[in-house]
């Protein structure tokens, strides 16, 4: 795999007794120190350590100087890091930086329990847990279901090109590069972004760039299924139009698709969104359908999956399937439990465990995922999952408060990069009723190392199960005298 996005290690964790010590005082600044040493453990700070000539290309292209490079080699470096590296070798350098990780994360627990009065390296080479070989990922080419494309200006200087950034914006040296390269993105995605670059440089509009000078025309979102069918979701900038020049370019960018060259693209569904911020959701300026259907569906473990423009849905659809499964083995979720599934988008992970649990309750922010979640359910003839929109942080305290005390509680949370709201955290750490925690983060060694420091050093008994929805998966059965871990890979 060129960029492995999808990979599943295991991880066994058998700490000594005492290791989670829930009544220690805080250690000034030791999660931030923590959480720097985590960072280091990133795959690409391993790969730099790894190839010192890595680092100087790093530099180089910070400053766009093409002379050393090509400017998809430039970009493949950026997007898909490992790229230079064999599979195998890839997944050496995966398994190297989650080591790192838990090296810092036992130290920052040695010290908690007193061991040591600093962040220190753990006192035995290597681990205190069992590090398990990494499970190869069964896609590795054209994986992502999903990919968005942004506009602004090539390496050349023409503004309408569609691709990836390369540069800084501090630097003012930001450039757009074709993408169609890229081993992780489909042909199906580059086909529509090669033609939407098509449609913007015929175009008497300019593309939008920076909001502040003008323009309209803006990125480019494509979602696929394995069937083939392919969504698109294109954004503009209003900028003071009115609604008849607003009509005119809405037919224009629908003929484009359905008439004109870019019908080769066979689209499913054309959205256009009129935009005057970065991200926009569908509550704040609606998706406006302008010919197809309005959803994509996807068959996910037995389920028929809605899923809308505006909706959350893993990037790896095969990697998503051995999520699921690996969450259920460890949750165990069973007849006399209760699941929460927090941060749920499209409710695929309490709906495939729907069967198994005596009742389901997603919570999620996005309306249409909700909206999505409550479909898959009634079309799937699954009666006991209940979906809640809005902020976990508001929902999950009163949810909790109402759980009955005979039975369990399993909760799955699965953040954005951002990490839980301390709130969400508060909650869970407080509510007695849980006793296993699920964790699904793409980004371990950021904020929901933290989330998992301050909710692991908040409990007392149950099972935490940390799990990185993109890259693992960890569980502590923190009620028993010896400690019990699992960590699962998904890049």
């Amino acid at each position: 795999m060129q960029n492995p996005r999808l990979f599943l290690s295991r991880v066994g964790f058998f700490s000594k007794s005492g290791l989670l010590p829930w009544d220690s005082a805080r250690p000034p600044d030791l999660s931030q120190c923590l959480l720097g040493r985590a960072y280091k453990g990133s795959f690409t700070s391993k790969i730099a350590k790894k190839h010192p000539s890595r680092q100087k290309y790093q530099k180089k292209q910070r400053h766009c100087r093409p002379q050393d490079a090509s400017w998809q080699e430039r970009l493949a470096d950026v997007v898909t890091p490992l790229w230079r590296l064999s599979y195998k070798e890839q997944l050496k350098v995966k398994f190297e930086a989650q080591k790192n990780i838990l090296q810092s994360l036992e130290s920052y627990l040695q010290v908690l329990h007193g061991v040591s009065s600093t962040v220190a390296a753990p006192q035995s080479e290597g681990l205190r847990c069992l590090l398990h070989p990494i499970i190869p990922s069964p896609i590795t080419i054209g994986y992502r279901n999903k990919s968005t494309f942004s506009v602004n200006r090539s390496p050349d200087g023409n503004p309408k090109t569609v691709g990836y950034y390369l540069g800084t914006w501090k630097d003012g040296n930001v450039v757009c590069v074709p993408c169609n390269h890229l081993k992780n993105i489909p042909e199906k995605h580059s086909q529509v972004a090669q033609y939407y670059e098509i449609f913007l440089r015929q175009s008497s509009v300019e593309p939008c760039l920076l909001f502040h000078e003008g323009g309209h025309w803006r990125e480019l979102i494509v979602r696929t299924n394995r069937q083939g069918h392919t969504m698109a979701i294109v954004t503009f900038h209003p900028q003071g139009l009115s609604q008849e020049e607003l009509c005119v370019q809405k037919v224009t960018l629908k003929d484009f698709f359905t008439k004109g060259p870019g019908a080769v693209c066979e689209l499913t569904s054309l959205y256009f969104q009129e935009s005057t911020m970065t991200r926009c959701s569908h509550q704040q300026s609606p998706y406006q359908l302008l010919f197809g259907e309005p959803h994509i569906f996807e068959d996910l473990l037995g389920l028929k999956i809605r899923i809308s423009p505006d909706a959350f849905f893993q990037i790896n659809t095969a990697g998503a399937e051995m999520l699921y499964r690996t969450i259920g083995e460890l949750s165990g979720v069973n007849s006399d439990s209760i699941l929460l599934d927090i941060c749920c988008g499209t409710g695929v992970i309490g709906l495939s465990l729907a069967r198994r649990a005596s009742q389901v309750h997603g919570i999620e922010l996005v309306e249409q995922a909700v909206e999505d979640a409550r479909w898959t359910a009634a079309f799937n003839g699954v009666t006991n999952c209940e979906f809640h929109a809005g902020r976990a942080e508001t929902i999950l305290p009163q949810l909790l408060k109402s759980q009955k005390d005979e039975k369990l509680t399993v909760a799955v949370v699965n953040p954005a990069r951002a990490g839980l709201h301390y709130r969400v955290v508060r909650a869970i750490r407080n509510c007695r009723a849980i006793h296993t925690l699920v964790f699904v983060s793409c980004k371990p060694h950021g904020e929901s190392t933290r989330n998992f420091i301050e909710d692991v050093r908040g409990r007392r008994g149950g099972n935490i199960v940390r799990a990185r929805g993109s890259e693992w998966l960890q569980r502590n059965k923190l009620s028993q005298p010896e400690q019990t871990s699992c960590l699962m890979n998904f890049q």
